[in-house]
């Protein structure tokens, strides 16, 4: 993290991280936008979660993606760590597994974007009561 040097700038990065926090805590209509859920157990943490969520919330910004970022607590994928559900509008979640910072952008670009199934997806092992 960069060194702060003025109270100008600052203000300028609490207004990015409230904005930030409004967005993964106010949406009015979550279903409506990309959910990404990130496993930030301690396995997760321990396999790099954190920086993995930080850096797809940055790639999504440059992208423009609207995405309501969460953390989660463990998914019982502890051998697939990092791993995160992507949930697009009217679609089921996909869990990812193994996720660096160069799979989270693979994940923006062709999945999220452009609806392409890439590897790494973890097979769905239990069944939706509802």
């Amino acid at each position: 993290m960069a060194k702060v040097k003025s109270l100008a700038e600052l203000k300028a990065m609490k207004e990015k991280l409230q904005s930030n926090i409004d967005l993964r805590e106010k949406c009015d209509n979550p279903e409506s936008v990309v959910q990404i859920k990130v496993a930030m157990a301690t396995c997760g943490i321990a396999s790099g979660a954190k920086q993995v969520m930080e850096h797809m919330m940055e790639k999504a910004e440059e992208l423009k993606i609207s995405a309501v970022f969460t953390q989660t607590g463990c998914m019982g994928y502890c051998h697939a760590e990092p791993t995160i559900e992507v949930k697009l509008p009217g679609k089921d979640p996909i869990v990812f597994g193994n996720v660096d910072n160069k799979k989270a952008d693979e994940i923006l670009e062709k999945y999220v974007l452009n609806n392409e199934l890439l590897d790494g997806i973890i097979p769905v092992n239990y069944e939706i009561i509802g």
